[in-house]
């Protein structure tokens, strides 16, 4: 588990320093719930979800660590607008950790994303609130 909070925490150092067409305060959690009225500001939560090991070597296993993003917000009147805006920043996200290096985790190297739900469509009916996942997965070697 340290490894996979290790990465978290790197990629949310990444994505405090990156530049969004909103801005962003990432954090890490391992429980990534939120009251309704918390989500009036826009939330960027990282969070470890699993880790899979493999034997690579007779000496080295892979790790493959998913991390999850999660995007969130209250949402006002426009939903078609905001929604769309939020699904950008989502992607910009995305975007940028591709292939990006961690910083803190050199031996981490980025593997695939996925974004999935795009968003969920139940909290949009149910909450007015955006939420959004975002799943990157890095690969270490140990």
């Amino acid at each position: 588990m340290a490894l996979a909070i290790d990465i978290a925490d790197a990629v949310v150092a990444e994505l405090a320093g990156g530049a969004f067409s909103q801005p962003i305060a990432p954090v890490r959690r391992v429980l990534p719930e939120y009251e309704l009225a918390d989500l009036k500001d826009l939330r960027v939560t990282v969070v470890p979800a699993s880790v899979e090991i493999e034997g690579a070597s007779r000496a080295v296993c892979q790790h493959d660590v998913r991390i999850d993003i999660g995007v969130q917000k209250k949402l006002g009147k426009t939903l078609d607008t905001e929604v769309a805006q939020l699904c950008g920043l989502v992607e910009e996200i995305g975007e940028f950790l591709k292939r990006r290096p961690l910083a803190a985790t050199p031996y981490a190297v980025w593997g695939k994303s996925a974004n999935e739900p795009i968003y969920a469509a139940d909290h949009l009916a149910e909450q007015r609130a955006f939420t959004s996942v975002l799943t990157v997965t890095y690969r270490a070697m140990k």
